[in-house]
């Protein structure tokens, strides 16, 4: 019988068991609140900015000397291939840098006085100041990068931060921040809580937080912001079912192996992965046999393989649900060109699904899975009209090699950001990166996050001499 007050890390593959981490308390969620607030009261205790990035280029060695060990660590726990965790923690090595630079460009500026007589003799400047403690809810997907994302912001501009990780793949956040003392950060100033969902949304309605950072379900972030406490700010992000669509003039064999990746990368288990594949119809025959040769050829199988393209999915439930929608889909109409079918318990065939209902669930709900919808459509404006029909707005792509109709395309496609001639996944470090509507709220990215941290204070000085 496994004990409740431990939590049981499994290997989504072949659901082994890593190790077993104890599960904090209430108790422990409210000592580590409130030194972390107290802390951030303390302003004798602030650390100074040189300090914070003489820390961050500790961190940042560590991280590339521990790269190999992190990757294959968050491969085991959550089922991304290693290949693919590899560039994870490069990005993350990356994102180090962004914020080092970014934290040698922040600070106020001056505003302007002596518009009026009532201004005269005044000077007046803005500075930047941590906001408070940071709340970072984290999810599983992205194990390493999603908790530097979160983090290394806080810690750049000098906010305590409490970072929460996903129960199925604590150990990378847990390295992480062990990582970030051995750079020598102050221990209360980063603190790793793995906890209950329950005692995490506790901890984000509670008026000692500043500002809360939630990556994961729609349905729990909403819920999260619904109960903040006044003037707490936050960040969400969710998922989406993100559209690209491919004009006739585009060059077919150039555009597929990235589609292909944005489909099926880490099974589809990407808030931006491609989901909905909108192909005119005078190219959709070559188009729909190329992919579906392509998508038969993905190698399934352990996350820990050097050849695996395509892992497991988090968990066995996860699988059951892709294969009862598939199932849905094809008696709804669709036709299955390749996949439908569970491997393991946790691995799933690559699918590739053709024209099915704009009203069924792999059309409009987030698969969250290693399918791809592929959908033929006669006018542009009709396939932009579908792209839009559903409740979330993140990435989209348009594929063109007319300029105008690439522009009119970006002018009408509902999303955040809209890719010309790249598919809906790509996203670099110091980009701003973020949904609307149902796919969440604020924008990520190193930078965007930095300042979402940050407060501004005016200062004003009257001065005869002035």
């Amino acid at each position: 019988m496994s004990n409740p007050s431990l939590l049981e890390i499994v290997s989504p593959y072949d659901r082994h068991l890593i190790k077993e981490i104890p599960l904090a308390s209430r108790k422990d969620a409210e000592t580590i609140l409130r030194e972390s607030y107290e802390l951030f009261l303390d302003r004798s205790n602030r650390l100074p900015k040189y300090s914070r990035i003489n820390i961050l280029s500790r961190f940042r060695e560590l991280l590339k000397q521990n790269a190999e060990s992190i990757a294959r660590q968050a491969a085991e726990e959550g089922g991304k291939p290693i290949t693919d965790s590899r560039v994870e923690i490069t990005r993350a090595i990356n994102s180090v840098d962004i914020a080092m630079a970014e934290l040698a460009q922040m600070g106020g500026t001056e505003i302007p006085m002596e518009l009026t007589d009532a201004a005269k003799n005044h000077i007046a400047y803005t500075m930047i100041e941590p906001a408070g403690v940071v709340l970072a809810i984290s999810a599983f997907n992205h194990p390493i990068n999603l908790i530097i994302h979160q983090v290394i912001p806080a810690v750049a501009v000098g906010c305590p931060v409490i970072v929460k990780p996903a129960g199925s793949t604590p150990l990378s956040c847990l390295k992480i921040v062990e990582l970030l003392y051995e750079a020598g950060l102050p221990e209360k100033w980063c603190r790793a809580i793995v906890c209950s969902n329950e005692i995490a949304s506790e901890l984000a309605s509670d008026h000692r937080i500043a500002f809360v950072t939630f990556i994961g379900s729609a349905k729990v972030g909403w819920n999260i912001r619904r109960n903040l406490a006044p003037g707490v700010r936050c960040a969400l992000e969710h998922g989406g079912a993100a559209p690209a669509i491919i004009e006739p003039d585009v060059e077919i064999d150039n555009i597929l192996p990235g589609l292909v990746k944005a489909g099926y990368y880490h099974a589809g288990q990407v808030c931006v992965s491609l989901q909905r594949l909108f192909v005119h119809k005078d190219i959709m025959n070559e188009a729909s046999e190329k992919i579906t040769a392509m998508v038969k050829k993905l190698k399934v199988g352990d996350p820990l393989n050097e050849a695996t393209e395509v892992g497991p999915l988090i968990l066995p439930r996860e699988a059951d649900r892709i294969d009862q929608w598939i199932k849905e889909a094809v008696k709804e109409g669709a036709r299955l060109l390749t996949g439908g079918e569970k491997i393991s318990d946790t691995c799933y065939k690559p699918t590739l699904l053709l024209n099915p209902s704009a009203e069924s669930k792999v059309f409009r709900e987030e698969i969250f899975g290693p399918v791809v919808c592929l959908m033929e459509y006669n006018d542009r404006l009709e396939a932009i009209g579908l792209a839009n029909s559903l409740k979330f707005s993140f990435q989209a792509s348009i594929y063109t090699k007319s300029l105008e109709v690439a522009l009119d395309s970006v002018k009408r496609l509902k999303a955040k950001s809209v890719m010309v001639n790249e598919h809906t996944a790509f996203r670099v470090d110091w980009m701003p990166f973020g949904g609307a509507e149902m796919s969440g709220l604020g924008i990520g990215g190193i930078g965007y996050s930095m300042r979402d941290m940050c407060s501004e204070k005016l200062m004003v000085i009257k001065s005869k001499v002035l």
